[in-house]
């Protein structure tokens, strides 16, 4: 066991909520992780200090670096830092993301640029490095994004979300022919509804950003009476009865880029528990709205 060599993979945004439960799943699966993340104050080293410590709980040697994906030349930047601390890539996640919500009459020229620098515009970098090095290298490797039931869904307030998401689903078919005859596969997981906060985490936001659809003042102002949170309140709307956990999507990216897959290449591969089967509103509080 000590001899086995292991595999090597990035995941963007890999300190807390999806992508630390995609790396932690990965590591489970022999990977070596490189993880990006946003932020150096306190509340996010945290993040990356603890996510470090359970990558290595599960045997797996892992490396962080702080990139602001919306910036011209970071996603080069960090990839390059990546693909030296692992010494080789199989695996590229993209994962880091967010939706600011907005409706269509609010929007920012702010926000636009913003959704579409670290969506869309990164996740293309990233797999044109990881195409690129992977092709040089002789790596029949796989990469693997995280699309969104909005890219096949609309909901209200995030139609710039909904188009980047829509519009990466079919971007990576064109992309995984280009890249084919090379051996490399590119797919794309969509997840439905899940959980990217604890409620220890939860009651760690002092207050909610743009991004922090699932904060609640009570948190704050009740913290004792906090007994269930966003994706408590939905998660019986869902048809199979649960909202999705980081792991869910984990396992779903271990298998893509595995070989039991390795006759799979340009889809987009639905881990929604049914969310979307019936066109429900992701909203837990419109009360006697369901699935049924």
């Amino acid at each position: 066991m000590g001899n086995e060599i292991r595999k090597k993979a990035i995941v963007t945004g890999g300190s807390i909520g999806m992508g630390r439960g995609i790396a932690l799943v990965l590591a489970e699966e022999g990977y070596d992780i490189a993880f990006s993340y946003y932020g150096d104050d306190e509340q996010s080293l945290k993040y990356v200090e603890k996510t470090a410590s359970m990558l290595k709980e599960k045997g797996a040697e892992s490396w962080h670096f702080s990139a602001d994906l919306t910036r011209k030349g970071a996603a080069e930047e960090f990839f390059g830092k990546a693909v030296s601390a692992l010494g080789g890539l199989d695996l590229l996640v993209n994962n880091a993301g967010v939706n600011m919500p907005l409706p269509l009459q609010e929007l920012t020229e702010d926000n636009i640029d913003y959704l579409i620098a670290l969506d869309q515009k990164a996740y293309i970098m990233l797999m044109h490095h990881a195409a690129r090095y992977m092709i040089d290298n002789g790596i029949k490797g796989s990469i693997v994004n995280v699309s969104s039931s909005r890219g096949d869904r609309a909901y209200p307030n995030a139609g710039i979300y909904c188009g980047i998401k829509a519009g990466l689903n079919r971007m990576i078919e064109a992309f995984a022919l280009d890249v084919a005859e090379y051996g490399i596969r590119i797919n794309n997981v969509s997840p439905g509804a899940t959980r990217v906060r604890t409620k220890e985490e939860l009651l760690d936001i002092k207050k909610g950003g743009p991004t922090d659809y699932f904060w609640d003042e009570a948190y704050i102002e009740h913290p004792e009476k906090v007994e269930s949170d966003f994706w408590d309140k939905l998660g019986p709307k869902i048809p199979l009865g649960r909202c999705g956990e980081s792991e869910d999507i984990g396992r779903a990216i271990a298998f893509l880029a595995s070989d039991k897959a390795s006759y799979i290449t340009g889809i987009t591969l639905r881990v929604d528990g049914g969310l979307i089967l019936p066109g429900m509103p992701e909203d837990p509080y419109l009360d006697g709205v369901s699935w049924k």
